[in-house]
């Protein structure tokens, strides 16, 4: 068995990943089994670099805040602010922080310094204004969208006036309260206020499409393709607020559900420009469901890469990253008969390997499921093997 792996396994380079698909992909999705390990970012910024320099990849998209992405993907593009300011202000989850990700950053703006505007790369988050203690006001995306409109288009034909989205939108904190997350009842996501807000979220939205000709002539295809995503994250904040407030069984499936149709919304509307790059956590990339415990309570929900699986088809990909050791996290030498402890024993510390070559030489012998003692690395589940496209495996991740 041994042997038959290390006949699929080669060295971790884009054009390795390419040879396992059967054609470039629009958005190839690179997952991690864990966050916040600069070694997983380093494999990551070495694959994009390849990707853009010999298969024409021209965006990266990253587990982040949407939002606070436009302030990196300004300076990534256009010198627009510091390097030290979209470090702080354009990353959410702490992800600033990471090293890796600042040479990211420093890297994209090199490349494209003196480049045309067609030749640029460009940086993205996917996420939604979303943290695990609760969601952000919906007040950016609404009024940036409102500005939009409202300086191309009749007043007549808005919905609102900016006065009355500020009135109904009250205080940021009052959407912003930690409470709400675990206490339906604190959250204002279902006050008559937030249905108001719904409602006329939805008429802009359906201005910004009616419109849509006049607009791109305008002003420019970025500026609507950013108002689209004003529109996106308004409407799906205000559909995560209303799930905040609600009391019945299915809320936290909602909240989380709600939290992936977004990541998806975001990711095809990326791929719009061009081929793209995808890097999160396994568990949101997957084409299978992604499950995990709330509270004591098992959930299940489809993830963003299963929604855009279901709409690209085979233009889109998935590379799972599996892991042998994670030694300052407890994570120790894999068992044998698991997947991690078959790539553990081949003599690469980094590799590329054929997912569904390896399903096919195991045959019926499904390896063990990996238990993890470390709550926040998810190892990969045997029974997604023949769903993931490739694999790339590191051996020990040293501390970051």
């Amino acid at each position: 068995m041994a042997t038959e792996i290390k006949d699929i396994a080669h060295a971790v380079e884009a054009c390795a990943v390419m040879k396992l698909l059967p054609a470039r992909p629009r958005l190839l999705a690179l997952g991690e089994p864990t966050h916040g390990e600069d070694a997983l970012l380093d494999v990551r910024n070495e694959l994009f670099r390849q990707l853009v320099e010999q298969e024409g990849y021209r965006t990266i998209a990253i587990e982040s805040d949407c939002l606070m992405g436009l302030a990196v993907d300004g300076y990534v593009t256009s010198g627009t602010g510091t390097l030290d300011q979209v470090m702080e202000h354009g990353f959410s989850h702490g992800w600033g922080a990471s090293a890796a990700n600042r040479e990211l950053v420093r890297w994209m703006r090199a490349h494209n310094d003196g480049r045309p505007a067609s030749e640029r790369i460009r940086f993205a988050g996917f996420d939604g204004p979303l943290e695990i203690t609760g969601a952000a006001s919906p007040r950016p995306a609404l009024t940036a969208l409102h500005g939009y409109l409202s300086a191309q288009v009749d007043a007549g034909l808005l919905p609102c006036t900016a006065e009355t989205l500020d009135r109904l939108l009250g205080t940021d904190d009052r959407w912003t309260n930690p409470a709400a997350m675990m206490d339906p009842a604190q959250s204002v996501g279902q006050s008559e206020e937030a249905g108001e807000l719904r409602l006329l979220a939805d008429d802009l939205v359906a201005l910004l499409d009616a419109q849509t000709p006049h607009l791109i002539t305008a002003t420019s295809w970025d500026d609507w393709d950013r108002a689209r995503l004003y529109g996106r994250t308004a409407t799906g904040l205000l559909r995560y607020h209303f799930r905040m407030a609600d009391t019945s069984p299915s809320r936290m499936t909602w909240l989380v559900s709600l939290r992936d149709s977004m990541m998806a919304a975001n990711l095809l509307a990326i791929t719009e420009r061009g081929p793209a790059l995808v890097h999160a956590h396994n568990g949101h990339l997957q084409r299978d469901k992604s499950t995990t415990r709330m509270g004591g309570l098992p959930l299940e929900w489809w993830s963003a890469g299963a929604h855009v699986s279901a709409h690209l088809g085979a233009e889109y990909a998935f590379v799972a990253t599996v892991l042998g050791t994670i030694r300052h996290q407890g994570v120790d030498t894999p068992a044998p008969d698991t997947v991690e402890g078959l790539l553990y024993a081949l003599p690469e510390d980094r590799c590329v390997v054929d997912a569904p070559r390896l399903a096919t030489a195991l045959g019926d012998t499904r390896p063990e499921p990996r238990v993890s003692p470390y709550y926040g690395y998810a190892p990969l589940d045997p029974a997604h093997l023949a769903r993931v496209d490739g694999i790339v495996f590191v051996k020990d991740v040293p501390q970051s």
